[in-house]
């Protein structure tokens, strides 16, 4: 088992760590960064196999060799977790509730019949990566480090099957703030993300290629993202793109109940718990298009937002139902704006840490890029 004491970890698992012997840092752009396009030097890997878990490896970051017979790639048994390393006002790091991406990533391995990983094996591997490629955690505003840990079928045998063998991989990129802009989205009421009973509570990867086809679509009539709905009747909101949705209606945040077909954001329960700080009561509630329709045309709706690990707060600013497109109001200080605020004073460490979601990694040479 794991401790962590002033960022230190404590009863270390073994891990050996093969260090780069040229940094690409200096190819990176700090300024102008994009989402997910430049890996760190390094990456952590670990094998399954006959029941157990073998050695963790940090090693430089390369390519994979992989079977064609590889179960990942024709049967899609794969899980990954997304989460973010800030660079703090005192030069350190924190990790933002890393251990909720471990439960998570181990109710998603439940799900799709893969391994689950000890907490020892995520929170150890993940401190010793980001203290060795620390100095790829950006300084700047709304900038981090994003960490991918990723979990397939790495079993070559062509045959449905649960994997006896799996891959599990941490890999990072340095990434600027992905939604800039407010957006402006589609109500979809053809396509479904999730259905009831299916895997929209897990992680995984099939979740994402299917929701490429609606989001193509929905993009080319020139909106940013979809609001997705319940696959059985189309009747009720359930997320956004990739993120948790909110309404900001009166004085209350509404947004729609974790069920089998709507992902547990870590975001979306960290904004839930700051809602009251900024004056809202949250109200876990399903939300109909009906009722969006009438909060809108009766001027209560303020604000309408998604909440997700990459966007963090991406408030929107128009939303189209059944042909007709509804504008929503998206003020600089705003609810969206302040709870936006108040997360990353919290994570950035310009704020007291209430309610003990930041794990903090204490480095000598805190200066970043």
């Amino acid at each position: 088992m794991w401790q962590k004491s002033k960022g230190i970890m404590q009863n270390k698992t073994n891990i050996h760590i093969e260090q780069a012997r040229h940094s690409r840092i200096s190819e990176v752009d700090f300024d102008r960064l994009e989402f997910g396009l430049m890996p760190t030097d390094h990456m952590l890997v670990a094998k399954y196999e006959a029941g157990r878990w073998g050695e963790v490896r940090i090693e430089p970051f390369r390519d994979l060799q992989l079977s064609p017979f590889t179960l990942v790639l024709h049967y899609a048994q794969t899980i990954f977790e997304g989460l973010k390393a800030f660079r703090m006002e005192d030069g350190n790091i924190c990790l933002f509730r890393p251990e909720e991406n471990w439960a998570r990533m181990n109710r998603s391995a439940e799900r799709m019949c893969l391994p689950k990983l000890p907490l020892a094996l995520f929170m150890e591997g993940l401190d010793a990566l980001v203290r060795l490629d620390h100095a790829w955690v950006p300084t700047g505003k709304d900038k981090a480090l994003y960490i991918r840990p990723v979990l397939f079928a790495s079993e070559a045998r062509l045959g449905v099957k649960a994997a006896e063998e799996c891959l599990f991989l941490i890999v990072c990129s340095p990434v600027p703030e992905i939604y800039p802009e407010a957006l402006k989205v589609r109500v979809e009421t053809h396509y479904a993300r999730a259905a009831r009973g299916g895997t929209g509570a897990a992680k995984c990867g099939g979740n994402y290629a299917a929701a490429l086809y609606p989001t193509l679509l929905a993009k080319e009539a020139g909106f940013d993202q979809v609001l997705w709905t319940d696959a059985r009747q189309h009747e009720f909101v359930e997320e956004s793109g990739t993120m948790n949705v909110a309404f900001v209606v009166d004085d209350s945040l509404f947004t729609p109940p974790l069920s089998d077909s709507i992902l547990a954001g870590i975001t979306r329960d960290a904004i839930l718990r700051l809602a009251p700080d900024v004056g809202l009561t949250v109200r876990e509630e399903e939300v109909s298009l009906d009722r969006l329709k009438r909060w809108i045309e009766s001027g209560r709706l303020k604000e309408a937002f998604g909440m997700g690990t990459a966007a963090v707060v991406a408030p929107f600013q128009a939303i189209s139902m059944e042909g007709e497109a509804y504008a929503v109001d998206t003020p600089e200080k705003g609810y969206a704006q302040k709870l936006k605020k108040r997360l990353n004073d919290i994570r950035y460490g310009r704020q007291e840490d209430p309610h003990g979601w930041n794990y903090v990694i204490e480095v000598e040479s805190g200066n970043g890029k």
